[in-house]
């Protein structure tokens, strides 16, 4: 991972700043656990200095937490972390919809019926991986083509924050080919330039996504 960012020309903090926050959102580090700056640094091989800055940016954003006479603490996501973005997400991802509707470009259209048709192979194989990492493409398309930058940003996060609810729960028994026929509604709706539709087609996979995953939560405690 290290590697790969370098690749693209981040600086070392924000590298190690986009790996630990990977390794806090998959789980690697788990809430309640200790995140010793001597021990990341040895294991990534660079200096106490670029880790300490990248565990300030995490501290900003609520994912660790410094706690007197104990050190850095990972906080994670919680399940009322959780609640709260698919109630948001049902908002701002109806308006993308709505708004993507109107923008859209046969070329995005295009891209995302490619999509479309590789997430009902690999639901048909069970490759739910590869099911998981397409919705994310799909959904992409649909922030590009709404054409707004806050929002595409925004919506972005809020999809990196849950990546590991959003793959508990396409992984639930009988989830993926109801979530493949979500999608297919809302390509028909945007391909349609019917923004009301989109974006009820939207609202709709955003609250049936949260509500499948909801025992998930409970009985597996996967945060």
């Amino acid at each position: 991972m290290l590697s790969d960012l370098q690749d693209a020309g981040y600086s070392l903090r924000t590298k190690i700043y986009h790996q630990l926050k990977n390794a806090i959102l998959n789980g690697v580090y788990k809430p309640g656990e200790s995140l010793i700056e001597l021990k990341v640094a040895k294991e990534l091989g660079v200096s106490r200095t670029p880790v300490r800055e990248a565990i300030r940016q995490l501290e900003l954003e609520g994912l660790v937490s410094s706690i007197p006479n104990k050190g850095v603490v990972v906080e994670g996501v919680t399940e009322q972390d959780v609640e709260d973005i698919y109630t948001i997400r049902k908002m701002i991802e109806g308006l993308a919809a709505r708004w993507a509707a109107e923008k859209i470009t046969d070329e995005q259209l295009k891209e995302m019926k490619d999509v479309l048709d590789l997430m009902e192979f690999y639901t048909e194989k069970g490759e739910i991986d590869k099911v998981s990492d397409l919705d994310t493409q799909f959904h992409d398309i649909i922030f590009r083509a709404c054409d707004s930058r806050p929002l595409e940003s925004v919506l972005t996060n809020f999809h990196h924050f849950i990546q590991r609810a959003r793959l508990v729960s396409i992984k639930s028994t009988g989830r993926a080919p109801v979530s493949l026929e979500e999608h297919r509604n809302i390509y028909n709706a945007l391909a349609s330039h019917d923004p009301d539709a989109a974006e009820k087609a939207m609202v709709s996979h955003v609250d049936r996504a949260r509500t499948n995953l909801c025992p998930y939560l409970e009985s597996h405690k996967v945060f």
